[in-house]
């Protein structure tokens, strides 16, 4: 029971060595999934960032294994700039990442592999709330990728019906 305190201690503590506002650049090694990175800052620390402002299908959903591909392919090995503002579960960061000047989350709702997350709007700027929902209004009317299905299931539903 000692060791498990142990590493729960040293992860949290490692997880908020960054104040909850931070904006860093690293390389990103990984993505989980659609919404999620792991970046590797220049002090060899890895950080694990939810995009914000999005909520991308899971694995094993509909759209899931494309919309994380689809974030790999321009995103992995590049160099990002995160923008974090707060923590999410475990001490994941949360924040906006750019890749060549480029908002990843923005990019995901426009190609269709992502929802704009409302319940996190407040969380935006008003300017991003409105880039948000307009990308992802344009982007059902034009039926991309997930918007080709009459009714996608959004991931909130589908993570609760899959407890």
């Amino acid at each position: 029971m000692k060791r498990v305190r142990a590493i729960a201690a040293a992860t949290l503590a490692v997880a908020f060595s960054f104040p909850a506002h931070a904006e860093f650049t690293g390389t990103v090694i990984d993505v989980v999934d659609g919404d999620t990175i792991t970046v590797l800052d220049a002090n060899q620390q890895r950080h694990k960032i939810r995009l914000a402002g999005i909520d991308a299908p899971e694995r094993g959903q509909a759209f899931g294994f494309r919309s994380k591909e689809n974030l790999a392919k321009w995103i992995t090995e590049r160099e990002a700039i995160i923008e974090a503002d707060k923590y999410a579960r475990r001490g994941m960061l949360v924040g906006k990442v750019y890749v060549d000047g480029h908002d990843a989350g923005l990019e995901q709702i426009r190609a269709g592999l992502a929802w704009w997350d409302r319940p996190s709007a407040n969380a935006q700027s008003p300017e991003d709330r409105e880039l948000y929902e307009l990308a992802e209004k344009q982007a059902r009317e034009r039926k991309l990728r997930l918007w080709r299905d009459a009714r996608p299931v959004p991931p909130w539903e589908w993570r609760s019906s899959h407890r």
